[in-house]
């Protein structure tokens, strides 16, 4: 699969592919702030952020309710809502990438409930909603027990 260099890009494709490679993620850093805000400001206490100790490293964990919440960014996730469009450059590299993220969220998901954990998803589209506030309040009041 030969890629072809544009004439607006400096660098063969090699090097764009060696210099992307480099790229490390450092997390969905403004929605999670904005969660982070959110969960202050709802007064909800007790969780630490990104443990590695955890399967799939949650962005946030609160440990005496066993309870692991990810924020999931509605493009990189696959959000069934929003059905953010697939870029046309490389648009089977993107669909195979997103639909391995779907598969890993799911693997981790069942590896979590597996080990007494309970797993709390809130899509990106919904951060700014006090609804899934609602729930979480609600899941944390039951305790540790799998639901």
């Amino acid at each position: 699969m030969g890629l072809k260099k544009t004439s607006s890009d400096p660098l063969s494709p090699a090097q764009r592919s060696a210099l992307m490679a480099k790229v490390r993620s450092t997390g969905n850093r403004s929605t999670e702030i904005a969660v982070a805000a959110i969960l202050r400001a709802a007064r909800i206490r007790g969780w630490r952020r990104q443990p590695k100790n955890i399967a799939g490293r949650p962005d946030f964990y609160f440990p005496s309710a066993r309870l692991a919440l990810f924020v999931d960014g509605c493009f990189w996730h696959g959000c069934p809502r929003c059905q953010r469009n697939t870029p046309s450059a490389r648009r089977e590299f993107w669909v195979n990438k997103i639909n391995n993220n779907r598969r890993r969220d799911e693997k981790i998901r069942r590896t979590l409930r597996w080990q007494g954990y309970r797993v709390f998803r809130v899509w990106e589209h919904s951060v700014s909603q006090e609804r899934w506030v609602l729930r979480l309040q609600a899941a944390l009041s039951k305790g540790p027990e799998v639901d």
